[in-house]
């Protein structure tokens, strides 16, 4: 590798070659090599450059100068007592570089500069194209390429829209057609099984007061209090029914175990007799039992085939009940449509006969049925209750505690209107499975 270096000054050293060390440790490693000559070697062949050029590359004639005569003017200029040494800072700063500085300016021919390796084009700033004075010219004889003729209009500009043009009627008829679903132009379907409408607003009865008459508070309260009492029957019974189901499962499936036991024993026994271990009764004195025999495998073979050809007879009925089935499928869709094209018929004959009634009362809402097949997935919400007890019932305004919400009443107005479809709140999105792995540590292993 060669080492640049700048001028040797008064080195009283004489010259040696360069000592290599060993290459033989970690020492003379890339990474260890000293490169402290190198970068000064650089730093001073910088430093020549800023004062005016390389020195070696110079000539003498321009190193140095030869004084014929001396100035008479210097001892005058610099008296000895008169001259006194700058300071560092003053020397630094007036000192300037041979290297002229980069220009900030943005030049305009930048992005046509070819490194002189290709003559750069001027470019004409007052220069008019062929193009364009062709087109000056035929402007001057009166010929125009975009010609506007003005023309009467043919229908009211404040009426209907103008016919579009040929050009427009071809990017319309290309354009994709959006239709809008036949849904949009009918009623939303009430989810009353009556089919009435209910009022966005349903007006609430006496009972719901904070301050309400004794005997409509009464009546809705034995009215909740029924069906609490029916709500909870019914969910007794339905424990009551699950224990129920529970221990005959149980049952059954013990039942299943003891015969599963009686029968191996049975066959112990019946083994052991006819070995004759069962009792200690003489053999002139035991009755004469038959032995039972083992089938033979001939026997399982048979009784093999005849479970295969059971199973094999229940497939094909079951088989053949399917394509009898598959050939009626057109029949059982026909009565299906035909079935819900009658049901609608009457439940639009119906809403016809009651559209001018409407439910706006919030018990006759509670009271009535809704439709089996509910809009959506999900069922609709039921009512909150909104009851007072009868010690909660207060007499002054400022101990009132209000009952409801008004944005759950709504929603579920326009759930029952047939507004929107029935959602379930989701809290928390589905998140990304993540497979969690033990790292093998034992396999990490250094010298």
């Amino acid at each position: 590798m060669a080492i640049l270096k700048g001028p040797v000054g008064d080195s009283v050293e004489a010259p040696n070659q360069y000592s290599q060390p060993s290459r033989k440790g970690k020492k003379a490693w890339r990474k260890n090599v000293d490169v402290t000559d190198v970068q000064k070697g650089l730093e001073d062949l910088n430093e020549e450059i800023i004062r005016g050029g390389v020195i070696k590359e110079k000539d003498s004639a321009d190193l140095f100068t030869i004084d014929v005569k001396g100035d008479s003017q210097i001892s005058k200029r610099h008296p000895k007592h008169a001259s006194k040494k700058g300071l560092k800072a003053d020397e630094i700063i007036a000192a300037r570089s041979a290297v002229p500085a980069v220009s900030m300016r943005k030049r305009p021919g930048d992005g046509k500069i070819s490194e002189g390796l290709v003559p750069s084009k001027r470019v004409k700033k007052d220069w008019v194209t062929h193009k364009e004075l062709s087109r000056l010219k035929r402007v001057a004889d009166g010929q125009h390429d975009n010609t506007i003729e003005v023309r009467d209009a043919t229908y009211d500009v404040w009426g209907a829209a103008p016919e579009p043009t040929p050009v427009e009627a071809v990017v319309a008829s290309t354009k994709p057609v959006v239709k809008a679903p036949k849904t949009i132009k009918q009623k939303p379907i009430s989810l009353l099984a009556n089919g009435k409408q209910v009022a966005a607003v349903p007006k609430p009865t006496g009972g719901y007061s904070y301050n309400p008459d004794f005997h409509e508070y009464e009546a809705r309260l034995n009215a909740e209090s029924e069906k609490a009492l029916e709500a909870e029957r019914k969910r007794l019974a339905a424990e009551e029914a699950e224990r129920q189901r529970q221990e005959a499962a149980a049952r059954s499936a013990a039942e299943a175990e003891a015969a599963e036991a009686r029968a191996e024993l049975s066959e112990w026994e019946e083994d052991s007799e006819w070995e004759g271990c069962a009792s200690g009764v003489e053999d002139d004195e035991r009755p004469e039992i038959k032995a039972p025999k083992r089938k033979t495998p001939a026997q399982r073979n048979r009784a093999k085939r005849r479970k295969e050809e059971e199973a094999l007879a229940k497939h094909r009925a079951a088989m053949k009940e399917r394509r009898a089935q598959e050939q009626r499928i057109k029949e059982i869709a026909e009565e299906v449509a035909q079935r819900e094209a009658d049901k609608q018929l009457a439940l639009a004959s119906t809403a016809n006969d009651d559209a001018d009634e409407e439910i706006d009362d919030i018990e006759a809402d509670e009271v009535s049925n809704l439709r089996r097949r509910q809009i959506g997935k999900y069922k609709l919400p039921d009512r909150d209750l909104e009851l007072v007890l009868p010690d909660e019932l207060q007499e002054s305004l400022r101990l009132l505690k209000p009952e409801g919400n008004l944005l759950k009443d709504r929603y579920r107005s326009m759930l029952v209107r047939g507004k929107v479809e029935s959602r379930r709140h989701i809290p928390f999105k589905k998140q990304a499975k993540k497979q969690i792995t033990e790292k093998w540590t034992y396999k990490d292993f250094a010298l």
